[in-house]
């Protein structure tokens, strides 16, 4: 569990397939952790739909809860 939160926690919001790639877990695995992280309320999960090349691909979406990013530097509108 630590893992695939610190892989959250150094990348951002990430898909449940793109975790299993950077951990090296399989898929099966990294999908318990999600669930536990979920209940204990450390991580934001959403389902997605997407579509590659005509392809349908169902996912997870994840990022830390309570994670703000920082403002992006330059002139801010008024």
């Amino acid at each position: 569990m630590e893992v695939v939160l610190a892989c959250l926690r150094k990348y951002g919001q990430r898909l449940d397939l793109e975790i299993a790639r950077e951990t090296g877990f399989p898929l099966a695995t990294v999908h318990s952790d999600l669930k536990a992280l979920v209940a204990a309320g450390s991580i934001i999960t959403c389902n997605l739909t997407r579509f590659e090349a005509g392809r349908r691909i169902d996912a997870i979406q994840c990022r830390v809860a309570g994670y703000i990013p920082t403002p992006a530097p330059g002139r801010k509108t008024k």
